[in-house]
């Protein structure tokens, strides 16, 4: 039997404008989860921003938010005070600079979630080696509860986002430190500057643009942090230390709640382009010196 010629092959018949409009439908719908009621295993049905208008009506949302700022503005000034004197302390240095800069970068590099689980074990309240070290230096004669305690958790996890973004800033700094020209701190030393003074007047000022660039992208990574929250809290007690990526996750997968969850999300993208406007801004500016 001779085989069909590709002209005698059965055309797929043309899809119907009913049927193109409904997939198109469809794709609307499942393409912008903020904007429907979708729930777990179920489509949904297009809502606009009532999902935006409930979460500005819950007590959960604006605690959330809160203490997304909270976190931001406490870790980003740790990392900030904490990244600059550990890269001035690297740029001294001289003996084992490879060794010792490659070792600053472990927190930075080990998973987050299995360094974060070391913390939560440290912190933990039952066999706490935090506690057990205070008790054994008689600084304190009881246990202390780091993650129960709603102030103390926030407390806790400030603490560890700092100790993983630290290296970041440090490393980052310290490349800014040392593309400034000594002949720079020769010449403010012959003039009788102090170093407080060279520290003020000439590196503050060179260092301000890759200080800028690093606090930016610290911002966007503390303000979307998930694993470090949820491994040592999972956003409680009382959601005392949900942040934007927890609360996200716990509304929509957890609960269920798709579109509430997916709009918890859109609401990190005007607060990060506001951060992202200003400190390009403040970027710009600084590139021009006096």
């Amino acid at each position: 039997m001779w085989p069909r010629s590709p002209r005698a092959a059965r055309r797929p018949p043309a899809p119907s404008p009913t049927s193109s409009c409904t997939r198109r439908r469809s794709l609307t719908r499942s393409s912008l989860p903020p904007l429907s009621d979708a729930r777990v295993g179920e489509t949904g049905a297009f809502v606009g921003l009532d999902n935006f208008r409930r979460l500005l009506g819950s007590s959960i949302f604006l605690q959330t938010l809160q203490n997304s700022i909270v976190f931001t503005a406490l870790a980003l000034g740790l990392k900030t005070v904490f990244g600059m004197a550990l890269a001035l302390l690297l740029y001294r240095i001289t003996r084992f600079k490879r060794l010792i800069r490659g070792a600053v970068l472990l927190p930075f590099i080990v998973p987050t979630a299995l360094s974060t689980l070391v913390w939560w074990w440290m912190f933990e309240p039952m066999y706490s080696v935090v506690n057990w070290t205070l008790k054994a230096l008689h600084i304190v004669n009881r246990d202390i509860p780091w993650l129960p305690d709603p102030y103390l958790a926030m407390f806790t996890v400030v603490l560890v986002n700092t100790w993983r973004g630290l290296p970041f800033f440090a490393i980052t700094l310290l490349a800014g430190l040392v593309a400034i020209p000594r002949e720079l701190y020769e010449a403010a030393e012959s003039d009788g500057a102090g170093p407080v003074g060279r520290f003020w007047h000439i590196t503050i000022p060179l260092v301000k643009p890759v200080l800028a660039v690093v606090i930016l992208f610290s911002t966007i990574f503390t303000l979307a942090d998930f694993n470090i929250v949820y491994v040592l809290t999972k956003g409680g007690p009382m959601n005392m230390t949900h942040l934007f990526a927890t609360y996200s996750f716990a509304l929509g997968l957890q609960s269920g709640q798709i579109g509430q969850g997916a709009a918890v999300s859109l609401f990190l993208f005007p607060i990060l382009l506001f951060v992202v406007f200003v400190q390009l801004r403040t970027v710009r500016k600084s590139t021009t010196y006096e």
